[in-house]
C-alpha cells in the first residue's frame, strides 16, 4: 500500500512544476507522513510531496546535507546534530507531530502474556536467555532490534536498557516490516515496532512498569492516566530556510482532517500542536 502512495505522489510531482517537498527518515513516522501526503495532495492537486524512510538518523542526515525539507525522527536529534546545523549559520525548527507507544511483540504461539520492564532489559542484555526464566516454554530466545541508525533503536536502549548495551546477539534489522516478519515466523522470537505497525500476525506483550504490580498494554496507551512505560514522542525537524517550501505541509497536518489520521493511524495526538 505505500509503496502505491509514493508511486502516486511521485506521478504528481512529474506533473507539478511546484518543487516538491520532501519528507525522508524514521521508519515509524513513515506511515502517518505518507497519509498526511496522500490526503493533501487529495485536497490541494497544485501541492507535491515525496516520502521515503531509512531511519531517524539517515533522515537527519538529509536535512543536514540538504537533500530533505523535513527529516522524520523517532528521537530528538542529537547535540552534535544541532552543532553542525549551527555551525552552518542555519536555524533548526523542531515539533512534536505525535506520540507512540513501542509494542514489544512476541510469535503468537508463544504462552507469555507479559514481562516485567526489568526481565524485558535482561533478554535484550543477554542475562535471560530462555523463554522459561520468564514463565514460558523451554525455547531459546531470539531477540530482534532494528538497526544503529535507527530512532527506535537508541530509544529502546534508552528508555528499557537503561542506556546499557544490547547483547552480541541481538539480530539488527533494516526496516519495522523485517521485524513483524521475523518475529511472525519464529517461536522463540521477541522485537519491538511502532504501536501502529501491530497486526495479527505477532501478539503484543503487556508490560509492568512498577516492578510486577501492574501490567498494561500498548493499546491502554490511549488512555487517559495510562502508564504503559514505553511511550516516545515522534518529530519533525527543518531549517529556517525551508519555512516557506514546508509551510503548507504543516498547515495540513495541524488541519482537523490531519489530527484525526494521527487516530486512524493508531498513534497518540499531540494535543499542544497548532
Amino acid at each position: 500500500m505505500y509503496k502505491k502512495i509514493v508511486l502516486s505522489i511521485l506521478l504528481l510531482c512529474a506533473m507539478c512544476n511546484l518543487s516538491a517537498q520532501r519528507i525522508k527518515g524514521s521508519d515509524t513516522v513513515l506511515p502517518l507522513s505518507q497519509r498526511w501526503a496522500e490526503e493533501m495532495i487529495k485536497e490541494n492537486p497544485d501541492q507535491s510531496v515525496v516520502v521515503t524512510g531509512g531511519g531517524s538518523g539517515v533522515g537527519i542526515l538529509a536535512l543536514l546535507e540538504g537533500s530533505t525539507d523535513l527529516a522524520q525522527s523517532s528521537r530528538p536529534i542529537s547535540f552534535s546534530e544541532r552543532l553542525k546545523i549551527k555551525q552552518s549559520g542555519k536555524e533548526l525548527r523542531e515539533i512534536i507531530v505525535a506520540y507512540d507507544a513501542l509494542a514489544v511483540i512476541v510469535n503468537p504461539k508463544n504462552p507469555v502474556g507479559q514481562v516485567t520492564k526489568e526481565q524485558l532489559s535482561a533478554i535484550y542484555r543477554g542475562k535471560v536467555k530462555r523463554w522459561n526464566e520468564v514463565g514460558g516454554e523451554k525455547w531459546t530466545i531470539v531477540p530482534y532490534s532494528r538497526e544503529t541508525s535507527s530512532g527506535t533503536y537508541e530509544f529502546f536502549k534508552e528508555e528499557v536498557l537503561d542506556f546499557k548495551n544490547y547483547q552480541s546477539g541481538v539480530l539488527n534489522m533494516p526496516a519495522t516490516g523485517a521485524i513483524m516478519q521475523s518475529v511472525s515466523q519464529t517461536k522463540g522470537a521477541i522485537g519491538y515496532v511502532g504501536l501502529a505497525y501491530l497486526n495479527s500476525s505477532v501478539k503484543a506483550l503487556k508490560i509492568s512498569y512498577d516492578g510486577g504490580k501492574t501490567y498494561v498494554g500498548p493499546e491502554e496507551s490511549y488512555d487517559e492516566g495510562s502508564h504503559y512505560p514505553i511511550v516516545r514522542p515522534l518529530f519533525y525537524y527543518y531549517l529556517s530556510d525551508a519555512e516557506e517550501i514546508v509551510q503548507p505541509f504543516l498547515d495540513f497536518i495541524v488541519s482537523d482532517r490531519g489530527k484525526e489520521i494521527v487516530k486512524d493511524l493508531g498513534f497518540i495526538p499531540n494535543k499542544n500542536i497548532e
